[in-house]
């Protein structure tokens, strides 16, 4: 399950991430309304939290236009507002639930819980990825090539995960580190590099051909001709 939250408090931001991608969701981050639009209209989240007070768009604006283009994706709004006209505005947003800050973490993975039930219809959810034989298999959080299991860290599984969502588009280092390290500013961009190589010498056996290409002074691609 993927989700997507728009928080310019980045203190909070980062302990929300944390706190989801401990519940082995996936998760992306953003501080600023646009940049939160650009990211939940590419239409890859399941669900999206969404301050309401943004640099930018506010969350309001983000959920009608979510709303507008019809993605099937969860919205929560969070806000410091907690009259019932606040709430009743956020909703006729377009929003699906409200939660008014300080909140308790056990209470957002409530209702992140209970939002992605709701939206994701029982056997309707993409239980894999698979790119020649390359698989990985979302429900039991496993990853595979051919016959052979492959033995990933978290940070590895979610950069293999990004690849794979996007074969064949050649992503930019900063794409993958803001991807994969959404939830912690403090990481050099080099670090991408040494996660790739990490992921190559895990991938490819003897006599296989790395899927990963290097694309010369932009990042890398995945290529399914290659699994």
């Amino acid at each position: 399950m993927r989700v997507l939250i728009i928080e310019d408090d980045q203190r909070l931001a980062r302990l929300m991430a944390r706190v989801l991608t401990e519940e082995h969701y996936t998760v992306e981050v953003a501080h600023d309304g646009d940049e939160g639009l650009d990211i939940a209209l590419q239409g890859i989240h399941e669900v999206v939290i969404v301050d309401w007070m943004l640099p930018g768009r506010d969350g309001p604006s983000i959920c009608r236009a979510i709303r507008a283009a019809r993605l099937p994706i969860a919205l929560m709004l969070l806000t410091a507002r907690g009259q019932l006209e606040d709430r009743v505005s956020g909703l006729d947003s377009g929003a699906d639930d409200y939660l008014v800050k300080p909140f308790a973490f056990e209470e957002l993975l409530a209702r992140v819980r209970s939002l992605s039930r709701r939206f994701t219809p029982a056997g309707s959810e993409t239980s894999e990825l698979r790119i020649g034989d390359l698989v990985l298999d979302l429900r039991s959080h496993t990853a595979r090539r051919g016959m052979r299991s492959l033995d990933l860290t978290p940070t590895e599984w979610n950069l293999l995960e990004y690849l794979m969502r996007n074969t064949g588009i050649s992503l930019t280092r900063q794409q993958i580190l803001d991807y994969v390290w959404s939830y912690d500013h403090d990481v050099q961009i080099a670090l991408v590099d040494v996660y790739i190589s990490y992921l190559r010498k895990k991938l490819n056996a003897p006599g296989e051909r790395d899927p990963i290409v290097t694309v010369r002074g932009l990042g890398y691609r995945l290529e399914s001709d290659r699994v």
